[in-house]
């Protein structure tokens, strides 16, 4: 069931909330200025995404865990569309980020205005997870040259050895700073409700000037300035905002599988009941408001909702609460905030994506070789290919697979099963027996375009194969829900072969869309020229349709 409302909470329940939201804000604050890094923003960028997105959805959305928030994937994916665009000044690259990230709560928008919230299955489970595991391993390689000290290309293959060419430069300062910190977040781990960010923060700015770090070669965040300008439309041209809406599309899909995995799973585990419209329009206000006051792309990410769900949360208090205490600490606390050493940021987001590491999450993917192609295309994409060509390509791979594999031609001989209703395929079930003369097949695929023609004439030659002996075929379309223009065509000349060949032709387990079709299309078929009944179209069971064809009537 849906979180009670915040009106009839306990007051249990409303401290649990607070100490959650007390407890996340530790985390969300460092992230949302490392995450800016990962996008080549200034740290206000992330911050402003953090309050559009914890307040907005706080206000619109349904999960009671879902923490909305700059992510690291959006962070990626930002950072390589932007990098996409020609090069400008820098007022202008933050007119072109804010362009995208309207444009992205845009689409969300559109999505749930179309009711499309199974829009995320148009990505396939193994191909975001490979994504996920790969920008994993692509935010972790790119955070080392800032932990080292040393200016590399972006790109990971141009990457890696670039750093190993510098390895007499690397500072080691810094490295040990990351390290320490790393270490510190992991023993923190187990204690879920202590705000481990914030304490790694606060020791590492403790350390940066007790040691003098920035002596030393370790670099800062440096001031934050979060002036916040009158939410304004970019002044773009025609051609960037048609570009930019291209990217938004991909950017729009990746925030919001990776935002409804999130939520979904949890909801899954706690019983919660799911709104996917609803979550849509969420997402598309919190980044239509990020969009106009300049800040970063958000979405619900899955490391802080675990935490929020960790902290004890039982509803979208706990998010406004986390809202609320960023807001007192950075108003409060922000020149500490510009005194946080870069190695320690870095330590922070290579933690917040090291559980997706785990390769224990692909294993059931591997059980299956179509699936485990897509994995591994999936991670070799983003790494050789970059975030967002790299997902592209996994996407195309996938829809070129299920396309490949519903364009093969695929049908079964059934036969009745002892004194059953029940017809089965005969290669699977030596107890079941043919029936005299007659043949049952059933494509075992949905006839579209792209097999239509090729099934029917798989159809056509085993017809042709049982010879004299078949005066009668049922046809079982179980698997076509709806039929196109090419596969009624197909399905008309078939049935036009069917009675030149003399052979009484029954179309079984049609669904209703698909016979109101073929009633229309086939009319002239359907009694033959002498008045007797022709092409049978049954909704029915194959049972039906045998019982049809042998003049037994229907069943009662």
């Amino acid at each position: 069931m849906p979180a009670a409302p915040v009106s009839s909470m306990s007051s249990t329940s409303r401290w649990q909330d607070a100490s959650a939201g007390l407890s996340i804000a530790g985390l969300l604050l460092p992230e949302a200025v490392a995450y800016a890094g990962i996008g080549n923003l200034a740290p206000q960028a992330g911050i402003l995404a953090l309050f559009a997105g914890l307040l907005c959805y706080g206000l619109l959305g349904t999960s009671r865990f879902a923490i909305v928030s700059a992510t690291s994937s959006s962070a990626a994916v930002l950072a390589a569309a932007m990098a996409s665009m020609p090069g400008g000044t820098p007022g202008h690259r933050l007119m072109l980020t804010a362009g995208l990230v309207l444009l992205t709560g845009a689409f969300f928008l559109l999505a749930w205005l179309a009711r499309l919230g199974s829009i995320t299955e148009f990505i396939a489970k193994p191909v975001l997870r490979g994504f996920s595991f790969g920008l994993a391993i692509v935010i972790i390689v790119k955070q080392l040259p800032g932990v080292l000290g040393v200016q590399a290309p972006g790109d990971v293959p141009h990457l890696l050895p670039a750093l190993a060419a510098a390895a007499g430069r690397w500072n080691w300062s810094g490295a040990a700073l990351c390290a320490a910190a790393l270490l510190l977040l992991f023993l923190l781990r187990r204690q879920q409700r202590w705000p481990a960010g914030l304490i790694v923060i606060a020791l590492g700015i403790a350390a940066g000037q007790w040691l003098d770090l920035p002596r030393h070669g370790v670099a800062l965040v440096g001031a934050i300035d979060l002036a916040l300008a009158m939410p304004a439309l970019p002044r773009l041209t025609q051609a960037e905002w048609t570009r930019l809406a291209e990217l938004a599309f991909a950017l729009a899909l990746i925030l919001y599988a990776e935002s409804y995995g999130a939520i979904r799973s949890f909801a899954l585990k706690h019983g919660d009941a799911v709104a996917p419209e609803r979550d849509l329009l969420a997402l598309g206000v919190a980044n239509v408001v990020a969009g106009l006051i300049q800040a970063m792309p958000v979405g619900a990410g899955y490391s802080a909702t675990s935490a929020n769900e960790a902290a004890g949360a039982t509803s979208r208090l706990a998010g406004l609460v986390a809202a609320a205490v960023v807001g007192a600490i950075v108003l409060t606390m922000l020149p500490l905030v510009a005194l946080i050493p870069v190695p320690v940021l870095a330590a922070i987001v290579i933690h917040a994506v090291s559980h997706t590491l785990n390769p224990v999450a692909l294993r059931p993917y591997f059980a299956w070789r179509r699936d485990r192609l897509l994995v591994l295309a999936a991670i070799a994409g983003v790494l050789l290919f970059g975030v967002l060509d790299g997902l592209l390509v996994a996407i195309a791979i996938s829809l070129l697979l299920m396309l490949r594999r519903l364009s093969r031609p695929s049908l079964s001989i059934l036969g009745r099963l002892g004194d059953s209703h029940d017809y089965v395929k005969l290669a699977l079930y030596p107890a079941a027996r043919a029936q005299p003369g007659m043949l049952i097949l059933r494509l075992d695929e949905p006839l579209f375009f792209v097999n239509a023609e090729r099934s029917l004439h798989l159809a056509r030659a085993m017809l042709e194969a049982h010879g004299a002996q078949v005066g009668k075929l049922v046809l079982s379309l179980e698997e076509s829900p709806d039929l196109d223009g090419s596969s009624v065509e197909a399905l008309r000349d078939f049935a036009g072969f069917a009675r030149r060949q003399g052979v009484r032709l029954a179309l079984a387990r049609l669904k209703e869309p698909a016979c109101d079709v073929l009633r229309l299309a086939l009319r002239d078929l359907l009694l033959r020229q002498d008045g007797a009944p022709g092409l049978v179209l049954s909704e029915l069971s194959v049972a039906e349709a045998v019982r049809q064809l042998d003049g037994e009537g229907q069943e009662k």
